[in-house]
């Protein structure tokens, strides 16, 4: 038995969070991460393969400009009611559960996107699809924010998140590659692989600590937490660090939807969403639609275009890197308001170019663009979570998510609006506005969480 363990007779919630807060790094963790990174890597995989694969239906299924930003919302409009309902259910019957769940949803209707024969087919499985890509970052963000310690919760989190960007940056590699010699459908195929890790999920990680003694189920928290004890002194051959003893009273109310607008936490909650809305706005506008305006504003050829949106993704991941070395030491205010004031730069630069402006020019300044904007799209899963307590965790985190997908419908379909009536200068001026609006929020209303436990952040 770990040294300090406390026994399950009389253990109460508080203890279960100073257990939680007082566990070092061990390879425990390194197996949870390593199992919620590759949900999450899936989920991106997943989520962009549509940048890949539209510039071959365009031409195959005679897509019109304003048809393409429908289809890319197609997965959003999914994602939004997966994000709002995954999120409500986490609440209820816990983290574990519902993330295996939305594993589920988005291999079976991979492989639906992948038998599609046109446009209403493919529109339909995508949105369907979307239910389980919407829940599963703000699932399984919720999840490891309540498994990790204040230290070092910005870092290790920022780390999980940042294999979401890898997954993107693979999914533009490995469509290069693919997309030309097997056809679009091998993109959906790779896609049907998270069902082999909801499998196995039950049996690699636990359920959420923090989660069960909040649902009165203390017992098997305490459970979970000796064999997480066991792991990190090693069979009790090396003590661990006395517990803290600055834990504040954790509230047992049970959280309703009206409660994100009450007290502290509506100011909490209009900041997340705001902050969410212009990072997707943004952030997917540019990974979306940069391959398909290289294929048809500058007319490259297929290889070329998803090279372009390959550089862009693999040259844009050192920004969530850069952000994950610093978010512990600097603060999430700084971090965030740099990122977003440095995409609205970007962008800002590529509209006064003006009709001028060159292909190499957009993939140098929107790769730029998505440097910033990238470490908002991984680390906005990081201050999120700590923003609320234990009993709505998952419910402010999947509403907050809701609206990362809301822009997601919204974005894509506004850039091809103004893309065909306005021109390519008007859509990057509007990515330059919508960042600026992000900034202002950042600097005017966010708060720093920053070192602090769960609990002193969110009562």
């Amino acid at each position: 038995m770990a040294i300090g363990v406390v026994t399950s007779s009389g253990v109460t919630e508080e203890q279960i969070t100073a257990r939680i807060e007082r566990l070092p790094m061990s390879r425990w963790y390194l197996r949870v991460i390593s199992t919620v990174a590759s949900a999450h890597f899936f989920d991106a995989f997943d989520s962009l393969t549509i940048a890949s694969v539209l510039p071959v239906l365009v031409g195959l299924w005679h897509i019109a400009p304003g048809e393409i930003g429908t289809l890319i919302s197609a997965g959003y409009i999914g994602q939004l009611v997966g994000a709002l309902a995954l999120g409500w259910l986490a609440e209820r019957y816990g983290r574990l559960k519902v993330l295996q769940y939305s594993l589920v949803l988005i291999a079976v209707f991979a492989g639906a996107c992948a038998l599609a024969w046109n446009y209403a087919s493919f529109f339909w499985f995508r949105t369907l699809q979307g239910l389980g890509l919407g829940g599963e970052v703000p699932v399984a963000a919720t999840y490891m924010n309540e498994f990790t310690k204040a230290d070092y919760r910005g870092r290790l989190i920022m780390a999980l998140q940042t294999t979401f960007g890898v997954g993107v940056a693979v999914t533009s590699i490995l469509a290069a590659w693919l997309v030309p010699t097997f056809g679009w459908q091998s993109m959906f195929v790779v896609g049907m692989v998270p069902v082999l890790l909801a499998i196995g999920l039950r049996w690699l990680v636990p359920e959420s600590p923090r989660w069960l003694a909040a649902h009165g189920r203390i017992d098997e928290a305490d459970v979970a937490l000796k064999r997480l004890e066991l792991e990190a002194s090693r069979n009790g051959t090396r003590p661990l660090p006395p517990l803290p003893d600055h834990i504040p009273p954790v509230s047992r109310e049970t959280a309703a939807w009206g409660d994100l607008f009450k007290g502290l936490y509506l100011k909490r909650t209009v900041v997340a969403w705001i902050m969410a809305f212009c990072t997707s706005f943004v952030g997917y506008g540019l990974v979306l639609w940069l391959p398909t305006i290289a294929r048809t504003i500058y007319h490259f050829p297929l290889a070329q275009a998803l090279r372009y949106g390959a550089i862009m993704n693999v040259v844009g991941l050192a920004g969530p890197i850069v952000c994950l070395l610093v978010i512990d030491f600097v603060g999430r205010r700084a971090c965030f308001f740099v990122a977003f004031f440095g995409g609205a730069v970007a962008m800002a630069v590529l509209w006064w170019l003006g009709e001028a402006r060159t292909a190499d020019q957009v993939l140098a300044l929107g790769t730029v663009g998505y440097f910033f904007i990238g470490c908002l799209l991984t680390g906005l899963y990081v201050y999120i979570p700590e923003t609320y307590p234990t009993r709505m965790r998952a419910l402010g985190t999947g509403t907050a998510s809701s609206w990362l997908r809301i822009a997601s419908i919204v974005g894509p379909a506004m850039v091809g609006f103004t893309l065909q009536n306005s021109g390519i200068g008007a859509v990057f001026l509007m990515f330059a506005v919508v960042a600026l609006v992000g900034a202002a929020t950042v600097l005017f209303m966010m708060i720093e969480t920053r070192g602090q436990i769960l609990e002193e952040v969110s009562p």
